[in-house]
Order: structure tokens, then C-alpha cells, then sequence
């Protein structure tokens, strides 16, 4: 399993749950191509999880991910037993990681150890600590709502494109996309005028709330896509501002 696939998330699903529910339903190529879909949603965070939160090698967490994917996903039908009233999809999915993880390297023989490290795992000639490492669903966390937070801006970019509003995503990218994810200072509306044909710089401060307003529907629709209903949108939206705030972004 290539890290390369990692690197960008895959499209939102319609709705998590209604692809769960194809999942359950049958073993045709539609569901697979669900499952698939499904996992490329979340395979970026866990995977982040695995090598900055429990500080596996990339090559590490890919092999453990892909076992995890082969015996408890495809073969014991891990998806079947995720439940919408019992909490977040990503949770459980995290939660069903980790046991697999330490399952794994008990099974593979960890050194015998006194009591008092009865919570350490051998990997490799690395001392893993379980339970009183920086919790890892942090890293979690942050990369689930880093890849929200892209995919929102993805498509509110391709939107911008095709519908021929360039001056909104430019006025958007510079005044404030950039300056967020690159460092960058904010460009004045003056060159922004100039560069995008607007009449002035209010005109430009107008794009700009428009680009807001925009980006605000867009981010809505992608969290929407796997919660139940109004309250819990509002609900992941608070949560994913406080964890961009924790991560710095």
C-alpha cells in the first residue's frame, strides 16, 4: 500500500451512513466500490494518527492499515457493527484501529516486561506507551479536520472556476486561503482591483464577504454529507473550529 495515496483525501461520500448502509446490503462491486470510497475518507487521519500520534514508520502504518483494512474490515465485516446512535463513524473506526494495533504486537510477541510496564509495546527497537503518550486522537483529530477543511475549499475553488467567478476565489485565496495555510501576508485590495478587473477596493471588500458567505455554504454542504441533521452540522462545525484552532491553523 503506497503512502503516495495518502496524500489528499478522497471525494466526500454522498452521505457516510447511507454508504454503511450499502455496505451491510451486499457483496456486488457497488459495494465495494462504497467500501472504498468510504475508507478513502478516513485512511489519511488514521494514518496520521498511526505515525505522529503512536509513532510508527510510514512503511509501518501503511502495512498495519492495510491488514487492518484485509482482517477486520473485509473479512469480519468490522463496517456491519457501527451504529449512528452510538457516537462518530470516525471514532469508532479509531477506536477499532487501535485494538487492532494492540493486538497486533502482543500477538507478535512483545519482550516479557515487570508490572510496571505492563502498558509498553515493543515495535521495531521502540518502546510504544499507550496510555500515557499525548493522546493520539489529537493527530487524529487534526488531520480529519485538515482534510475537511481542504475539501471544502476544493470545491468552492472548482466552483468558482467553472461558474467564471475567478474574482471571488482570487480575492478569497489572497486576502485570506493563503495567509491561513501558507504564512503569507494578506495582499492589499489594491492589487487585488487591478488584478481581477473590480471597480474598487470596497468592491473588493464585497467579494471578499461574498467569498465568505460562499465558503460557509460549502463548508456546510461537505459536513453535511455525514451527519443526520441540522444540530449535528452545527455540532461537527464547532468541532472542527476548535480543532484547527488547537492545530494552529
Amino acid at each position: 500500500m503506497a503512502a503516495a495515496q495518502y496524500e489528499r483525501p478522497a471525494r466526500f461520500p454522498t452521505t457516510r451512513w447511507s454508504l454503511l448502509d450499502l455496505i451491510r446490503g451486499g457483496d456486488g462491486e457497488a459495494t465495494r466500490q462504497a467500501l472504498g470510497e468510504l475508507l478513502g475518507r478516513y485512511l489519511p487521519a488514521l494514518r496520521a494518527h498511526l505515525t505522529r500520534g503512536r509513532g510508527l514508520t510510514p512503511h509501518d502504518a501503511d502495512d498495519l492499515i492495510q491488514d487492518f483494512v484485509a482482517g477486520k474490515i473485509l473479512q469480519r465485516h468490522l463496517i456491519a457493527q457501527a451504529d449512528q446512535e452510538l457516537g462518530k463513524f470516525r471514532t469508532f473506526l479509531l477506536t477499532a484501529l487501535d485494538r487492532f494495533l494492540i493486538d497486533r504486537f502482543r500477538r507478535a510477541g512483545a519482550k516479557k516486561r515487570s508490572p510496571g510496564d505492563a502498558n509498553l509495546l515493543t515495535i521495531g527497537d521502540r518502546d510504544l506507551a499507550l496510555e500515557t503518550a499525548r493522546p493520539p486522537s489529537d493527530v487524529f483529530d487534526v488531520a480529519w479536520g485538515r482534510s475537511v477543511l481542504a475539501e471544502a475549499l476544493d470545491r468552492m475553488h472548482r466552483h468558482c472556476e467553472t461558474s467564471g467567478r475567478t474574482d471571488v476565489w482570487g480575492v478569497f485565496q489572497y486576502r485570506l486561503v493563503d495567509p491561513m495555510l501558507k504564512g503569507a501576508q494578506p495582499v492589499e485590495y489594491e492589487p487585488l482591483v487591478e488584478r481581477f478587473g473590480l471597480n474598487s477596493p470596497a468592491h473588493a471588500s464585497n467579494v471578499l464577504m461574498t467569498a465568505k458567505r460562499m465558503f460557509a455554504r460549502t463548508l456546510r454542504s461537505v459536513v453535511a454529507e455525514y451527519c443526520r441533521d441540522d444540530r449535528e452540522i452545527e455540532s461537527e462545525i464547532e468541532e472542527l473550529r476548535q480543532i484547527l484552532a488547537r492545530s494552529g491553523d
